[in-house]
């Protein structure tokens, strides 16, 4: 499910909270899908349940995922309009710095502005 990279300078619950996000925009997790329970993903990753929750409770406030009480926690559908007023700002605005970055380093690399464009397009396509 996720890999973890202990010699990476971000934090281990921002690697497994980056890694779930991932996975969740890309259809790895379906809408509505159960993710394991803190206890279990903790001991598959081998770490303090407190760093699971930690990640867990900060997707929940960006609508990643929900909780339902009693019966577990799972990858939501969408973000909706009201947390995307309160969270969506400042992460909308994290992507569109790095996908600037990225660009800048596309160009350094050599590829035409024709390429990167017809990049998005197949990207917006899927």
């Amino acid at each position: 499910m996720l890999t973890l990279n202990y010699r990476d300078s971000k934090p281990i619950y921002g690697q497994i909270k980056d890694g779930l996000r991932r996975m969740i925009v890309s259809g790895a997790l379906e809408p509505d899908e159960k993710l394991p329970s803190i206890r279990a993903m903790a001991m598959d990753l081998a770490i303090n349940p407190n760093t699971i929750r930690r990640a867990y409770a900060e997707l929940e406030a960006e609508g990643f995922i929900y909780s339902v009480p009693g019966k577990g926690i799972y990858a939501s559908k969408g973000v909706d309009a009201a947390r995307l007023r309160t969270t969506g700002p400042s992460r909308q605005a994290e992507l569109l710095r790095r996908f600037r970055d990225l660009v800048a380093e596309l160009r350094y690399l050599g590829l035409k502005d024709s390429e990167i464009i017809a990049m998005i397009n197949e990207g917006v396509g899927q």
